[in-house]
């Protein structure tokens, strides 16, 4: 699927700033599921940003804005040629080893309700493969929707306990049942395009991956019970949001701060090569 991508962050301070630094990871990599054919981050002021690579393999951009401002808006447009692997991961630079993704976070720490929880799934038997797409089921199942209920420092026990959350919450707590059972999971941020012709979103997506021997990774989306296909474009991974959040950072100064995300994620035509 061709997909195009418009993704704007806008910010408004009471104050002039006196300084903003952001962490920007807002730009994918290209692997065997996903070719990134343009992508570009544009700042509406006297800016610098240096790209690097994190310790997963993300690809991310410092934003320093020295001067001060009193709005500041960071545009992405990009478009991905993705292909449907049925939730199989393949070919991304700079993988560290699944064992990595075993790791507790403060974000998604299991508790007593979640403990019995993977144990339900994990005692009905059947092969991993089997077991996770019946986690991804159950999740979808027991949680609702709920936008205006948890925020991003809402944990995943909290989050199971009150049985509804944001796609983020429902990716923490399928990473705590998955790791709670021995399997690697990872938290993934992204963009999502929706089938149902909702074009315009108030925030990014996100799911996750979970590893499977001999298969590798494979990734399922809780929020919609279903595995990632070729409507997904994967930008981020990490332990938990915190290591895969789109942006990141502090300011000095600036006084109070209004915050406004739109995302459109579109299906767009190739080009003909002729």
């Amino acid at each position: 699927m061709h997909l195009s991508v418009h993704y704007n962050t806008a910010y408004h301070y009471t104050q002039p700033t006196q300084r903003v630094i952001q962490l920007l990871r807002l730009t994918p990599s290209s692997f065997a599921a996903q070719n990134v054919l343009e992508w570009r981050i544009d700042v509406d002021c006297d800016s610098r940003l240096r790209e690097n690579r994190d310790g997963y393999g993300n690809i991310s951009h410092m934003l320093y804005v020295d001067r001060p401002v009193q709005s500041l808006r960071v545009s992405v447009t990009g478009k991905v040629l993705t292909e449907d692997r049925h939730g199989l991961i393949d070919g991304l630079p700079n993988e560290l080893p699944p064992q990595v993704y075993l790791r507790s976070t403060p974000l998604t720490r299991s508790g007593p309700m979640i403990d019995d929880f993977a144990h339900a799934i994990d005692r009905q038997g059947g092969a991993l493969l089997d077991k996770l797409h019946r986690l991804t089921s159950a999740i979808h199942i027991r949680m609702t929707f709920d936008t205006e209920q948890t925020d991003a420092e809402t944990t995943a026990h909290d989050a199971f306990a009150a049985g509804h959350g944001v796609c983020q919450d429902f990716s923490h707590i399928f990473i705590a049942v998955a790791r709670c059972i021995g399997i690697p999971a990872r938290y993934i941020s992204g963009h999502l395009f929706r089938r149902d012709g909702d074009t315009l979103q108030e925030a990014a997506h996100a799911w996750v991956e979970a590893y499977v021997a001999d298969l590798g990774w494979v990734a399922f989306d809780p929020s919609n019970g279903i595995s990632a296909d070729d409507a997904y474009i994967r930008v981020a991974c990490g332990l938990d949001y915190r290591d895969a959040a789109p942006v990141a950072g502090a300011r000095r100064g600036g006084g109070e701060e209004a915050l406004t995300v739109d995302v459109q994620v579109r299906q767009a035509r190739l080009q003909s090569q002729n």
